[in-house]
């Protein structure tokens, strides 16, 4: 059961960075900083679950899972409270009301109350010498998933920030915007 919940899991994270890679490549909203350390969150998170998912449950996996999607709440709070003020403005689209740092805090609050929940589970840390460990073909197959999109993301960061820090309010990928040259 374990095993299948953090599958469950590391495919709930992963749909949140598509959702993310989505609005960045197809709605051209570049994620600024803050943004950038949130997917830095959630990759954290998707580590641990697909440690759990390849080496079996281990309260150290699940450590890594709450440690990082406490990172990443911090940061979203961060956001949150820089746009909070009144006249202050917001970043990105608002989906069903509330933007995406926003929705991150909620993500990463569930993260950590599913991971504290399993942990009572403890069962799941005992070893049997009579079956060993194997991961499930749809669990390695969300932990390649988590792979790409933490490639992707990468990619992606680099592209936009290019060697330097990331602007505050990024429009252009820095290091694609020489290979269009502007036209007279």
């Amino acid at each position: 059961m374990a095993r299948t919940l953090n599958a469950v899991g590391l495919l709930a994270v992963s749909l949140v960075l598509i959702a993310a890679f989505l609005d960045q490549v197809l709605l051209g909203e570049l994620p600024c900083p803050l943004c950038l350390l949130q997917r830095v969150g959630f990759m954290g998170a998707a580590l641990g679950l697909a440690l759990n998912v390849k080496f079996g449950p281990r309260p150290g996996h699940y450590g890594v899972v709450i440690l990082s999607a406490c990172f990443g709440g911090m940061v979203s709070i961060r956001q949150i409270l820089g746009h909070i003020v009144p006249g202050t403005g917001t970043y990105g689209s608002a989906i069903l009301g509330l933007h995406f740092y926003s929705w991150a805090l909620l993500v990463f609050g569930a993260i950590v109350l599913g991971c504290t929940a399993l942990l009572f589970f403890e069962r799941q840390f005992e070893r049997s010498d009579t079956v060993p460990w194997r991961a499930t073909t749809v669990g390695m197959a969300m932990v390649g998933l988590a792979a790409a999109l933490a490639l992707a993301n990468g990619v992606s960061t680099v592209l936009e920030c290019g060697a330097g820090l990331c602007p505050d309010n990024p429009v252009v990928y820095e290091w694609l915007q020489g290979l269009n040259p502007p036209r007279p």
